[in-house]
């Protein structure tokens, strides 16, 4: 069955860095090239927010301003992994990590980060 996978997540330091991973199984993600492939977050008693999108087929990203300067959305060179680099961590940035295919609205479960001192 098709779904997305994220990986990646973890504890950080505040100051610290992560990078998320998010593939399709079943499929490659170049599929999903030209509608794009977000990365949302939620907090507990918050709502989910957008925080990156990349549409590589036309190479566009957009970023939350909270995040903007500190992650980057990207993609390798075969267009099989998504990956989110989350520098420069503070505790605010803790949440579920989602990605999601914009195109089929499929979601990964979802990887955990936290960050504390």
């Amino acid at each position: 069955q098709v779904q997305l996978v994220e990986s990646g997540g973890g504890l950080a330091r505040p100051g610290g860095s992560l990078r998320l991973s998010c593939a399709a199984s079943g499929i490659s993600m170049a599929v999903f090239s030209i509608y794009g492939v977000e990365w949302y977050r939620q907090a507990p008693g918050k709502q989910r927010e957008l925080v990156a999108r990349i549409q590589w087929s036309e190479t566009t990203t957009f970023y939350a301003d909270s995040v903007k300067g500190r992650f980057t959305i990207s993609t390798d060179n075969n267009m099989e992994t998504v990956y989110l680099q989350m520098n420069s961590l503070k505790p605010e940035d803790s949440a579920v990590y989602y990605c999601h295919a914009r195109s089929t609205d499929w979601w990964g479960r979802g990887t955990q980060v936290t960050v504390s001192a």
